[in-house]
């Protein structure tokens, strides 16, 4: 198995629970945050719909300096569109991967902020990094929906709101 199908297959794998968390997000509390230097619930789940897309991205880009490309999220105020969005980036980077190389994936992709460089790492490594912050951000929406009292779905196996558990 080539490594572009491990990511593919990875791929779809977390879409399917990425899915069923981003379903559970309330159209009213869009705008809450549990604490001030905490991000809303609409920017961390519009970043968590368009982390998909950096897969695309790390494949047709050298990289990224947000000096050139200030972060500009997309405006999302509901679930449904949420949800269009996610789609979206899935399908953006799901179509780049199935047409990249094991060798393309070597190439050297890099993050920085003009002169400073926050990250030099091969375009397969910011794949799985992609994956990763989606997991890592998937986990922070998961506590913020807890505090909301909003029955989290399992991720690996079932949670505490599953009526299996």
């Amino acid at each position: 198995m080539t490594l572009t199908n491990i990511l593919l297959k990875e791929m779809a794998q977390e879409a399917q629970t990425t899915r069923k968390m981003l379903e559970r997000v309330p159209d009213d509390k869009y705008d809450w945050q549990p604490h001030p230097k905490s991000m809303s619930i609409k920017q961390l789940a519009t970043h968590i719909a368009e982390l998909p897309s950096w897969v695309q991205m790390a494949l047709t880009t050298e990289g990224l300096d947000f000096a050139e490309n200030p972060y500009d999220s997309r405006p999302v105020t509901n679930t449904k569109d949420l949800l269009a969005f996610f789609e979206q980036s899935l399908a953006a980077g799901r179509a780049e991967l199935e047409k990249a190389t094991d060798e393309q994936l070597e190439g050297t992709w890099v993050l920085r902020n003009g002169d400073q460089i926050y990250s030099t790492s091969s375009k397969g490594e910011v794949i799985r990094m992609a994956y990763c912050q989606i997991v890592h951000h998937r986990a922070q929406l998961g506590v913020f929906l807890r505090l909301l009292d909003v029955p989290i779905p399992g991720s690996y196996g079932p949670s505490a709101d599953d009526d299996s558990f």
